[in-house]
């Protein structure tokens, strides 16, 4: 089973978007639980990019349909790494710049 894991900078953007879109105290938790078939299934979100260590950047959405959570699936280590969640509204969105990028 895929261990799930935060990075820090995931946790500070986290603190910063509970701060402005004056999100519930639960927010982690909501999110680890829309994260949770990661464990069974680690590619289930969507491809971003295949990173140059064999890493892939994929997204799910949730737990708001406009939450975007990024995350880095290291399958050598049996690993999925939560490393930003965004505004997917926004226009500075992770999600945004990579779809931009592959055009």
């Amino acid at each position: 089973m895929t261990q799930l894991e935060w990075s820090e900078a995931a946790l500070l953007g986290l603190d910063r978007l509970r701060l402005t879109h004056t999100l519930p105290a639960d927010t982690r938790a909501r999110i680890e639980a829309s994260a949770a078939p990661l464990a069974h299934f680690p590619r289930l979100g969507p491809e971003l990019r295949v990173l140059s260590d064999g890493g892939e950047l994929r997204f799910l959405i949730g737990p708001w349909p406009w939450l975007v959570v990024v995350y880095l699936f290291l399958e050598a280590e049996d690993r999925v790494v939560i490393v930003s969640t965004e505004d997917g509204r926004a226009a500075t969105a992770t999600i945004t710049e990579q779809r931009d990028a592959g055009d």
